[in-house]
């Protein structure tokens, strides 16, 4: 059977280093002036929802079909491993320190195992901007969000292109996500809670849906063009000469505005106005970075902007965890709005370094070797060199440190 090789849309690295950034910033240095920063989870929800679908639809086009176990699999070898690390590392490390930060999260780690932690989170009464409230696992609602659109989203896909004119497909997304959006205003009028809004999914899914929309929107010649997407920014894109000329120009001017959105005061007030003018701008910046030869795309595509997008995923998985656990340590209680500096560098610098060890020695072993093959990469790692023992033994240690932490 044909397996189509996932493309690489130039700049997309560079884009989700560029929000996993806003989103750290935003919680680490709550006072400085991200005031919005949670938007960052939005460009990634764009992203997903453009690579997912661009994916499916290559899929379809060079098989006929969508293998949905196939699919699924490939998403559970993506996601799982770092997820399994951050909660056994910061959940064990959480039972030794012990105190508030353990209130509530037997059910935390429930919602974090079934990717139904944000509905759990609303069943809880928890909330995404309170201050003080030391929720060890509370980035999990977005991861959560994502993973039952991946679980839906390839069950509904071949729905919609049965429709046979592009321009329907791309109507019928935007419809979904005018729905997601409006849901959530009525939701909010009607005297829901501002958290039931933000992390609900049937609320939360415009960014998702508007990033299906644009890949739709650029299909027609993705099909035509299978494996030219390249590093140097000829990604599949309409293809239009004159679109290409004027598109790093807007997409420069889009990936400003989403700058200056993160940084409107209080945006959460206004929720989902700040996050779909967000998500719009994202799909702006998307559609102008993959054009072809792109300026904008080679931008985004430095070397120091892919590193950090291609580790993004854990980026944004440990952070979290690692400022409440050292917020804590160091003052005994957290507060959003008045972590201290030395706690917000110092948990900056270990999130780094707890993100590449995961990606060099746990993740990219299980996503290209599957979970058996990378134990037996792990049993030659620590046969090999002491630098490769030493990055074994770490994996190694860990999973101790979470058996001593769920004893």
């Amino acid at each position: 059977m044909i397996t189509p090789t996932a493309p690489r849309y130039a700049g997309l690295d560079g884009l989700r280093a560029v929000a996993v950034l806003i989103v750290v910033l935003y919680h680490l240095f709550p006072a400085w002036f991200l005031r919005s920063g949670f938007v960052g989870v939005d460009v990634f929800f764009v992203i997903s929802g453009f690579l997912i679908t661009s994916l499916l639809l290559r899929e379809r086009a060079a098989t006929g079909r969508i293998a949905l176990a196939a699919f699924w699999k490939r998403r559970a070898r993506r996601l799982l491993p770092a997820l399994a690390a951050v909660v056994t590392v910061c959940a064990s490390l959480a039972w030794l320190i012990g105190g508030d930060v353990l209130v509530g999260l037997g059910r935390q780690v429930l919602g974090a195992a079934t990717f139904s932690y944000n509905w759990l989170a609303i069943a809880g009464g928890s909330t995404y901007f309170s201050a003080g409230e030391p929720e060890l696992f509370r980035n999990l609602w977005s991861l959560a969000v994502e993973e039952q659109f991946y679980l839906v989203w390839p069950l509904m896909l071949p729905v919609l292109v049965l429709a046979r004119r592009r321009w329907m497909r791309v109507g019928a997304a935007l419809v979904l996500a005018a729905g997601s959006a409006t849901w959530a205003v009525g939701a909010l009028a009607s005297g829901a809670t501002l958290t039931r809004a933000y992390y609900g999914t049937d609320t939360h899914a415009f960014g998702l849906l508007l990033g299906v929309a644009l890949a739709f929107a650029l299909d027609r010649s993705s099909s035509r063009m299978a494996g030219s997407a390249t590093a140097g920014g000829a990604s599949p894109t309409t293809g239009r000469a004159g679109i290409a000329v004027g598109m790093p120009l807007v997409g420069g001017a889009a990936l400003i505005g989403l700058l200056v959105v993160s940084s409107w005061p209080d945006g959460a007030s206004v929720y989902p106005a700040v996050p779909l003018i967000a998500s719009v701008l994202t799909a702006v910046v998307i559609a102008a970075a993959v054009s072809p030869g792109s300026p904008l795309g080679r931008a985004l595509d430095v070397a120091p902007l892919r590193w950090v997008g291609e580790r993004s995923y854990g980026i944004y998985l440990w952070h979290w965890p690692v400022v409440v656990l050292l917020t804590i340590a160091a003052t005994g209680t957290i507060v959003d709005t008045a972590i201290p500096l030395a706690v917000g560098v110092t948990a900056l610098v270990v999130t780094l370094g707890a993100s590449a060890v995961s990606y060099r020695v746990l993740e990219q072993p299980v996503r290209r070797l599957g979970a058996r093959g990378a134990v037996r990469a792990l049993g030659l790692r620590l046969r090999a060199t002491p630098v490769r023992r030493f990055g074994a033994i770490t994996v190694v240690a860990a999973g101790a440190l979470g058996a001593v932490g769920t004893a």
